[in-house]
């Protein structure tokens, strides 16, 4: 069964532990079966008072990271093991079973070239360690694929896919966004069929990130695709109200956002579901 949520950056541009509270009961407002939780900073993550917020509302939470540049995977594989096996430490005492984003490579990290087999060995390797030990919390695991403005490493569903299933960890799974792959493929349809079988969470995101919808992606395209290959998986609005400095120097978000988060997240949700209604996904 499909499971709808946000991001919280739908709502916040820096996650602390009272606004990161005050951001779980918005979104549980909002009518989300979850809320995605970004874990940048595990080492001063309140896992248990967000937790407590969960249990409150009733919601659960995925969490999804960047690595930061002096973790990034193929050049540093054991300061990256060291900073995801804390975020699922992290993710444990939260409750959050699934952890996903880029958590193979770090944003902004760029060398002027296409990624070596030397370095997806290096990446393939690494989180093969860190899906077992992912394995032992009970914890799924999901890549995402980047546009190549912000990564070198895993722009296409494809090229991913063929990591994971080099890796062959039965816990770790394809994270999709539909942002990047506005920019990368060709078309929706063919590459979420062709990668169905690992495909297992996306980012519905706008080709401007902001109100779904009102920009270039098609979205009739990507719910017919999902349908036809009975997805069943996690489904997490990504609009951003605000951003904090990081992600924005990344992602190159300069502009003020048109939508407050709370229209954001009631309209992209609104949205969401009319065309999983319409195209049966429900």
């Amino acid at each position: 069964m499909i499971k709808y949520g946000a991001h919280a950056f739908v709502w916040i541009g820096d996650w602390t532990t009272t606004n990161g509270n005050a951001t779980i009961h918005a979104a549980a407002e909002s009518g989300v079966d979850f809320i995605e939780i970004p874990l940048l900073e595990p080492q001063s993550f309140d896992a248990a008072s967000h937790a407590r917020e969960l249990e409150a509302t009733g919601i659960s939470a995925t969490c999804s990271l960047v690595l930061p540049t002096s973790a990034h995977m193929p050049d540093q594989p054991q300061a990256a093991i060291n900073f995801l096996t804390l975020a699922l430490e992290r993710c444990d005492v939260l409750g959050a079973r699934y952890l996903c984003g880029c958590i193979g490579y770090s944003l902004g990290t760029l060398k002027g070239r296409g990624p070596t087999a030397s370095e997806h060995q290096t990446v393939e390797d690494a989180l093969g360690v860190v899906a077992e030990l992912a394995r032992g919390y009970g914890i799924t695991l999901a890549l995402e694929a980047c546009n190549r403005y912000e990564t070198y490493l895993y722009n296409t569903l494809a090229d991913t896919r063929a990591s994971i299933l080099r890796i062959g960890s039965s816990n770790l799974k394809l994270h999709a966004d539909t942002y990047h792959m506005n920019i990368e493929e060709e078309g929706f349809r063919k590459p979420i069929l062709e990668t169905a079988d690992v495909l297992d969470y996306v980012h519905m995101s706008e080709s401007h990130r902001g109100m779904v919808g009102t920009g270039t992606v098609n979205w009739d395209e990507v719910f017919m695709a999902l349908r036809d290959a009975k997805f069943d998986g996690y489904l997490a609005l990504e609009s951003f109200a605000a951003v904090n400095p990081t992600i924005a120097a990344a992602t190159c978000l300069w502009r003020a956002p048109k939508h407050s988060g709370a229209e954001l997240a009631a309209g992209g949700l609104e949205f969401l579901r009319g065309m999983a209604t319409k195209y049966g996904l429900d």
